[in-house]
């Protein structure tokens, strides 16, 4: 029977189920939706009240209108990380939901003038900043890609902007682990002779990571990452077999590798991981130089998106004076 009662209804059904579209431009849908939809799929199972359908660049919605708005507020976010990122995966839609993503709601890359800004705070409170152009360029590039070759003389930040990086990422929650790997090349990484455990007999050799570490992250706080597995650290020897997810993976000194080698630690490689590889390839420790495969990986690899290749020189040195000058006089020899 028609009525007041039937119409004060209508008007409820109208106010509670709502209908939006929305426009996916200057993206390729795919960047959002995954393969097959697959993370689209998994957002929108998420909210059990709407309808929610992708076709093309546009996603027709229909439910309460705050669910609705809710759900637009996520693609931003999403879009917003794919901007940092070259492959979105269903950890950064569970994210969303977690609140550990909010280093990418901005949605824009750094610029040149953002990229000056604070990557982390020493523990006296220092802002630790990129400073030279490379420097900088490593930082916009740690948005663009989830691999990063920083190649250059020593004394020039690679290594220390990669630790500030995987720290402020640590913080972020945008990885649950920090691992670092670097060669033994002196003891040939047979380290069963030493003695201690893995960490004693591999300290000697990480020790420069260490020291960035403990410029960022108070004493008592490291020591408690590192017992509970937050901070690893993992001879090049023991990564085989290896996957790495949602880790930020530092491989030092990656001169003294092997192509075989580096070929293993790139392919631990799992999802949601940031890979950045230092080397110098002026300081070679390996018996044979010839033996050392970064450059020649670095070229195989260097044309493929989502890696990226930054050459410090040594106008980039930020040591004592005195180190650009040596490093010069070594060149000439």
């Amino acid at each position: 029977m028609d009525g007041p009662a039937n119409e004060i209804q209508l008007v409820n059904r109208i106010h509670l189920y709502m209908e939006k579209t929305i426009i996916l431009e200057e993206i390729d849908p795919i960047d959002i939706y995954g393969v097959h939809n697959r993370l689209f799929d998994l957002l929108a199972s998420h909210y059990p009240k709407i309808k929610a359908v992708a076709r093309g660049a546009e996603i027709y919605l229909m439910g309460p209108q705050s669910e609705l708005d809710d759900f637009e507020e996520k693609i931003k976010r999403l879009r917003g990380k794919r901007m940092h990122k070259s492959v979105l995966t269903e950890y950064d839609v569970e994210a969303l939901f977690e609140g550990s993503d909010r280093s990418a709601e901005s949605g824009t890359v750094p610029t040149d003038e953002s990229a000056e800004s604070i990557i982390v705070y020493s523990n006296e409170g220092r802002p630790i900043k990129a400073r030279t152009p490379n420097q900088k360029r490593m930082v916009r590039e740690y948005y663009r890609n989830d691999l990063i070759f920083a190649i250059g003389p020593a004394g020039s930040g690679k290594t220390y902007t990669a630790i500030a990086l995987a720290v402020r990422a640590l913080k972020n929650r945008e990885v649950k682990r920090i691992i670092l790997t670097r060669p033994a090349v002196e003891a040939g990484e047979r380290l069963g002779f030493l003695p201690g455990d893995l960490k004693d007999k591999l300290d000697p050799y990480l020790q420069p990571l260490y020291d960035a570490l403990g410029d960022m992250i108070p004493a008592k706080r490291l020591q408690n990452f590192m017992e509970e597995g937050i901070i690893q650290i993992a001879p090049l020897a023991y990564m085989r077999g290896r996957t790495l997810d949602r880790a930020f993976v530092i491989l030092d000194e990656a001169q003294n590798t092997s192509l075989g080698q580096l070929k293993m630690f790139l392919t631990r490689m799992g999802c949601d991981a940031k890979f950045i590889v230092t080397g110098d390839a002026t300081q070679i420790d390996l018996p044979n130089k010839s033996d050392s495969g970064l450059m020649r990986g670095v070229e195989l690899v260097r044309d493929i998106k989502g890696i990226s290749i930054v050459e410090f020189g040594k106008e980039d040195i930020v040591r004592h004076p005195l180190v650009t000058k040596i490093v010069d006089a070594f060149e000439r020899t």
